[in-house]
C-alpha cells in the first residue's frame, strides 16, 4: 500500500515538473519573440509597415521552429495555452509600465477591464466541457439504448472499452461498428427526437467523442464543441477587441512620443518594445479576423470546421448524382443537411449549450 502511494506521489511530482518546464519554455519563447520583433525595427527602421509585418511573420516562424527544436533536443516542449497567457501578460505589462502614461484615464480603465475579462475567459475555456460523451452520461446511455441496429456487440472493440456498457443495457443488440458510424455522424436517418445523437465526432488529440465537435484548439488546450462554442466566439471577439484597442492606444502614444523626441523609437528600449508589441498585435488581429470571419460563416450556414474539411467521411454531407445512361461513374457533391435559413442557424448556435 505504501509503495503504491509512493508511486502516485512520484507521478504527481513528475507531472508538476513537466508542467513547470513547459511553462518555463513558453515564457522564454515569448521573450525571444518580442526581442526578435524589436530587431526588425532596429535593422529595418525605414521599411514600410507591410515589409515589417512580413519580416515579423518570418520571425514568428523561426521562433516556432526553435520551440520544436527544443522539444526534440531537450525533450521539453512549450505549452500553447501558456504561450497565449504569457503573450497577453507581456503586452499588458508594456501597456501598464510604458504606454499608460499617454492614455486618458477612462480609456485606460476600459482597456484594463478588457484584458482582465480576457484572462478570465482564457482560464474558463481551458477548463470548460466542450460536450464530452463519457460512459454513464445521459448521451452515452442514449447511444447504447438506440434500437436502430440489430447485430451483436463485440467487446474487443476499443469503443466498447470507452463507453463501458452498463449491465442493464447489455441485452440491447447493438453493433460496435454501427455505434462507431453513429459517433462519426454517419447515420442520417435518425429521428428528430434523437438530435442529440447527431454530430458526435471523434477528436484525435483528446481521444474522446465530442458533441457538436468543431475543432481542437491548441491555443486553448481544449476541444471546441457544443458546450463551449459560444464561449469560444465571445473569447475570439474579445481578443480582436482588446488587440484593436491596444493598437489605438499605441498610435496615440507614438504621436506623443514623436513630439517629445524625434528618434525615440529607434534609440530607446521601451520604444522598441512598444513597436514590437504593436507588430505582434497587428499580426494577431489579421489572422484572428480571418478566423473569426470563418466561424461567422460556419454559424450562418450551420456547419462545423471538422465537417467542412472531412465531409467525405460523413455520408449525410454527400449528395450522390447518379450516372447518366452510357456513363460509368457517379459524382459525389457536398450538401449540408443541417443548413436552415440564416436566422434559424444563428438561433440554433445561441442555444446549443443550453
Amino acid at each position: 500500500m505504501q509503495q503504491i502511494q509512493d508511486q502516485r506521489k512520484k507521478k504527481v511530482l513528475v507531472s508538476c515538473f513537466k508542467q513547470i518546464g513547459r511553462c518555463t519554455v513558453s515564457c522564454i519563447l515569448v521573450l525571444l519573440t518580442q526581442f526578435a520583433l524589436t530587431l526588425v525595427l532596429h535593422f529595418f527602421p525605414a521599411s514600410s509597415l507591410l515589409v515589417q509585418l512580413t519580416l515579423s511573420v518570418v520571425v514568428l516562424v523561426f521562433v516556432l521552429g526553435l520551440g520544436r527544436w527544443c522539444r526534440r533536443i531537450v525533450g521539453v516542449y512549450a505549452s500553447a495555452p501558456a504561450l497565449v497567457f504569457f503573450n497577453l501578460i507581456f503586452v499588458w505589462a508594456v501597456y501598464i509600465f510604458i504606454v499608460r502614461q499617454a492614455i486618458p484615464y477612462f480609456i485606460s480603465i476600459v482597456f484594463n477591464i478588457e484584458v482582465t475579462l480576457l484572462i478570465l475567459g482564457v482560464c474558463s475555456i481551458l477548463s470548460s466541457d466542450p460536450g464530452l460523451v463519457t460512459h454513464g452520461s445521459s448521451d452515452a446511455n442514449k447511444l447504447i439504448e438506440t434500437k436502430a441496429f440489430g447485430v451483436e456487440a463485440h467487446n474487443e472493440s476499443p469503443l466498447s472499452n470507452y463507453f463501458m456498457f452498463p449491465a442493464q443495457f447489455m441485452h440491447v443488440s447493438i453493433s460496435i461498428h454501427a455505434l462507431l458510424l453513429l459517433c462519426n455522424g454517419m447515420v442520417p436517418f435518425l429521428s428528430q427526437g434523437s438530435a442529440l445523437l447527431k454530430r458526435v465526432r471523434y477528436c484525435k488529440s483528446c481521444k474522446a467523442y465530442i458533441k457538436g465537435f468543431d475543432h481542437h484548439c491548441p491555443a486553448f488546450g481544449n476541444c471546441i464543441g457544443q458546450n463551449n462554442y459560444v464561449l469560444f466566439m465571445i473569447l475570439l471577439a474579445g481578443f480582436l477587441t482588446t488587440e484593436a484597442s491596444y493598437i489605438v492606444c499605441l498610435s496615440q502614444f507614438s504621436r506623443g512620443s514623436q513630439i517629445l523626441g524625434g528618434t525615440w523609437f529607434e534609440t530607446d528600449l521601451a520604444g522598441s518594445l512598444v513597436v514590437s508589441t504593436m507588430l505582434f498585435s497587428l499580426l494577431q488581429v489579421i489572422w484572428q479576423g480571418v478566423f473569426f470571419t470563418w466561424h461567422l460563416y460556419c454559424i450562418c450556414f450551420n456547419i462545423r470546421t471538422d465537417e467542412w474539411i472531412n465531409w467525405k467521411k460523413y455520408p449525410e454531407f454527400q449528395f450522390v448524382i447518379q450516372s447518366q445512361p452510357g456513363e460509368s461513374f457517379t459524382r459525389v457533391m457536398f450538401k449540408n443537411p443541417y443548413d436552415n435559413d440564416y436566422l434559424q442557424n444563428v438561433k440554433e448556435f445561441l442555444s446549443i449549450n443550453c
